[in-house]
């Protein structure tokens, strides 16, 4: 297993001499897992049933393919590069595998996805964030994705209040998903070796999602963790986000009314507003970096009630 580029990047940078005359480039994140144990460890933490289309994305030379192809009714593998597209078909012709191997050749952000009942992904670092929420927007939903990541990314992905981790992309994966770690993955394991540790996780969709705007979610969990030590109370009485929350309040009345909504100068209204709901709730002293998730669903929809909203 190999992580595959998202995007191109410039030749001759990183080169890194494989088997069969393949060169690797560490500037497009391309790292053959040698580690046989880990990718059956990946194998058996999927899973995997012999009904299941899985999609790989990254497959490179095709390590882990075989072993998903054992168990799957079928693989659609994802591959950037043509040389590993090459190598991947070479490696699975004239076996019976080659009939339940189905190659797309393309970026992963740029293809639309067809239909998978779980992922297995060992992606670059740098299309993580990006990706991990192309999935959670695919539908139909998908059972489970066991995605290796950087390590640090993985530790946010799961991490829970309180912890220093902690953050907007804890709160927004969490909402759309429940994520447990798996595994660690030292930087040995591959070759050549990457500059940091990665970890595995499992991602599985909430089924039903909850009800809920995630661009409204998006919007209010974006200016509590600007300055997620600081207490809500003082947040919310930043002059940025009082403007931010009547220019929405403007528009909404707007596209309701069909009419403009004149200045009348609400803004100290609206602040005074704000942190009144905030202390009806009982927020007004807390920090972003301890709400649940439980606390921001109920701080949502007491700011939906009174008219507040956070995307226009």
């Amino acid at each position: 297993m190999r992580k595959a580029a998202a995007t191109a990047a410039g030749s001759g940078k990183q080169r890194f001499q494989f088997q069969g005359g393949i060169q690797f480039y560490k500037s497009r994140g391309q790292h053959i897992l040698k580690n046989p144990l880990v990718v059956q460890s990946i194998v058996q933490k999927a899973g995997l049933k012999s009904t299941d289309i899985v999609l790989e994305i990254g497959p490179g030379t095709g390590n882990l393919t075989v072993k998903l192809l054992e168990v799957a009714k079928k693989v659609i593998a994802v591959e950037l590069d043509p040389r590993m597209v090459l190598e991947l078909q070479r490696r699975v012709q004239g076996t019976p595998q080659a009939n339940h191997l189905q190659i797309i050749q393309g970026d992963v952000l740029k293809t639309e996805l067809p239909y998978f009942d779980v992922c297995v992904a060992n992606i670059p670092y740098q299309i993580s964030s990006p990706l991990t929420f192309k999935l959670l927007s695919h539908r139909p939903l998908f059972r489970a994705a066991v995605i290796m990541f950087q390590k640090e990314f993985a530790m946010r992905l799961v991490a829970k209040p309180a912890d220093p981790l902690y953050c907007r992309l804890s709160v927004n994966t969490q909402l759309l998903a429940r994520v447990d770690h798996l595994l660690k993955v030292g930087k040995n394991n591959f070759r050549p070796p990457p500059k940091v540790d990665s970890s595995v996780v499992r991602i599985e969709p909430r089924n039903p999602l909850p009800p809920v705007s995630f661009k409204e979610w998006d919007g209010l969990v974006r200016l509590c963790f600007n300055r997620k030590n600081k207490t809500l109370g003082s947040i919310f009485r930043q002059k940025n986000v009082v403007q931010l929350v009547e220019r929405n309040r403007k528009a909404v009345m707007a596209n309701e009314d069909g009419m403009d909504v004149d200045d009348d100068g609400s803004k100290c209204q609206t602040k005074e507003m704000l942190l009144e709901i905030l202390e009806k709730g009982k927020y007004l002293d807390k920090r972003s970096s301890k709400l649940t998730q439980d606390d921001f669903l109920t701080l949502l929809a007491s700011f939906n009630k009174a008219g507040v909203h956070f995307s226009s």
